[in-house]
């Protein structure tokens, strides 16, 4: 059953884009997968998800090919841990873009409502999603840390797909801020 239309035909991009990128909960759960929390009870936890939402968002970003499963023991029984993939990691731009619009133009709730792209090669927060405005470099999963300040006290360096290698990279944390749930990046 689908999450809603199928756009995935139209002969708009943003259209095309949208039929997989335009869903609040699946970019919540790409960016959890970004921070390094790819384990279905941890994005549940730190989304306060239904089971169900959650289930079919990631089935859906692992059928358009966004992530993939990787299976690893819990002490007793194999699980899935959900990683990014190459296109997967290719969204990263549409992710920041969504940050720096929103620290732009929406009021936080707080002041630990804030979320930084910091560009990890000259260690300056840019105000563009796919360049460093600092420095000029390009950003990448590899590259890049964001700063939430609801999550940690310090940046945190993304999780990539590992396409060079192979293998998948997990560079990032699940560390949960003190008594922070819900949304909160």
């Amino acid at each position: 059953m689908a999450l809603r239309s199928d756009w995935s035909q139209r002969a708009c991009s943003m259209a095309r884009g949208l039929d997989i990128l335009g869903d609040p909960w699946s970019m919540l759960v790409l960016r959890e997968v970004f921070f390094g929390n790819g384990r279905f009870e941890g994005i549940k936890n730190r989304l306060s998800v239904a089971d169900s939402v959650l289930t079919k968002r990631l089935a859906a970003l692992v059928e358009s090919g966004l992530l993939a499963r990787k299976p690893y023991d819990d002490g007793g029984r194999t699980r899935q841990e959900y990683v990014l993939t190459a296109k997967g990691e290719d969204a990263l731009p549409v992710l920041n873009a969504v940050v720096l619009w929103a620290e732009k133009h929406l009021p936080a709730p707080s002041e630990r409502a804030h979320m930084f792209v910091i560009h990890g090669g000259c260690g300056q927060r840019t105000s563009s999603a796919d360049t460093c405005t600092a420095c000029g470099e390009r950003l990448t999963a590899d590259n890049t840390s964001w700063h939430s300040l609801a999550r940690t006290a310090e940046p945190v360096r993304l999780a990539t797909s590992g396409a060079g290698s192979g293998a998948v990279s997990v560079r990032g944390t699940s560390s949960k801020a003190p008594s922070e749930k819900g949304t909160a990046a």
